[in-house]
């Protein structure tokens, strides 16, 4: 592994536990700072209206060196993270999260870039899936360890071991990643003519309804798990490290073959398998070893679609490239708010609690047809 892309993995971590790590400790940050968990709740959002902000903000570092750039945002993750360890009270607690999640999509829009750049020939989608890896590492042993340790000690120490992996993050990408050109400028307008063409919109949708299918189950997974699948609660540390497994394996697998079979043909396949996932995970949610398995097999998929596409959007955004990147990083935060509400009203309207998975099932064949739309276009373009 190059140690380039070894550093923007680092960072992916950190923005990884940011990201999810919230979920874990909530009622303990609650009742910390002695506010509600409705309240408390306010902090997950605006760490996603932090993403929503700073992803566009982009344009307007246009002009800035890559590798600084980067060393921008790791240094951002750690100021936002240490502002929120740090916080005495609800206000500042909530303009940590804020800043937080600045640096989220950019961060994943510029190191796009910078993996194309540095990848082997033919091997760009792995190398996008070694920075996307460090995510879904976060979700496999990030989370659960900041979330015990937050237990142990005090829900703070999770925002600490963020800042601290943003500062080791910094100096891997100091030392590691190369002195890199600037994109050329295209101007203010040049930045969003990319999205005058169909393909950035169809990668956008394979993004946005093919990781909301998965998120419409995985929001609800505690009470699935437990309540239909009839797992004690304890048993959910395990069962999350086993669906973190699944993200890994995953994002892995789906790296190494789009490059060789092309990521719409690969996500697009995906997507599908997805859709037989979901209806499969609905009816077997109370087979405890059938639902093991399908939420392994589920958390793959979701990685699985998103990796190769953050590899993708590069080439179809020329002029507004990191902008494009850093879409997919909205797509995917808008399309898990979305996904929350879908599965919460079928929950809230007598469906059963295992009902989000079936919900999700129709989600993941539009991002399908998306993907199977771009993968013949694509094909069309090779044979013109």
């Amino acid at each position: 592994m190059k140690k380039s892309l070894l550093a923007l993995a680092i960072g992916t971590f950190a923005l990884g536990i940011a990201e999810f790590g919230m979920m874990g400790i909530l009622s303990d940050v609650a009742s910390g700072v002695h506010i509600d968990i409705v309240k408390a709740g306010h902090l997950i959002s605006a760490y996603s209206t932090g993403v929503a902000v700073g992803a566009p903000g982009l344009i307007f570092l246009r002009r800035m060196p890559l590798r600084k750039l980067l060393l921008l945002l790791a240094a951002v993750i750690a100021v936002g993270n240490a502002l929120t360890a740090l916080a005495p009270g609800y206000a500042l607690l909530l303009c940590g999260r804020f800043i937080s999640g600045l640096p989220h999509g950019a961060f994943f829009g510029a190191g796009a870039i910078v993996c194309a750049r540095l990848a082997d020939k033919g091997h760009g989608a792995t190398a996008v899936a070694v920075m996307v890896g460090g995510m879904t590492v976060a979700n496999l042993v990030g989370v659960p360890g900041a979330t015990a340790i937050s237990n142990a000690l005090s829900w703070r120490c999770a925002f600490g071991i963020v800042a601290l992996t943003g500062a080791l993050a910094w100096v891997g990408i100091r030392h590691w990643v190369p002195v890199l050109a600037p994109l050329p400028d295209t101007g203010l307008k040049g930045q969003f003519r990319f999205l005058s063409r169909p393909e950035p919109w169809l990668i956008y949708a394979g993004v946005f309804f093919g990781q909301a299918s998965v998120y419409c189950w995985l929001s609800y997974v505690e009470p699935i798990m437990t309540r239909v699948a009839g797992f004690p609660a304890m048993d959910m540390t395990w069962i999350m490290m086993l669906i973190g497994m699944g993200m890994v394996t995953g994002n892995a697998l789906s790296g190494k073959l789009a490059d060789r079979f092309g990521a719409a043909r690969v996500c697009g396949l995906l997507a599908l398998s997805v859709a037989a996932i979901m209806t499969a995970t609905y009816f077997c949610a109370a087979m405890p070893v059938p639902a093991l398995v399908l939420a392994f097999v589920a958390a793959a998929g979701l990685f699985g679609i998103g990796g190769p596409l953050q590899y993708v959007i590069v080439r179809y955004a020329r002029g507004g490239e990191m902008l494009g990147g850093a879409g997919i990083q909205i797509a995917f935060n808008v399309s898990n708010a979305m996904a929350a509400a879908l599965g919460g009203m079928a929950i809230a309207r007598g469906w059963g609690e295992q009902s989000p998975a079936l919900v999700g099932a129709p989600l993941a064949l539009i991002g399908a047809a998306a993907l199977f739309i771009l993968n013949r276009r694509e094909r069309r373009g090779l044979r013109s």
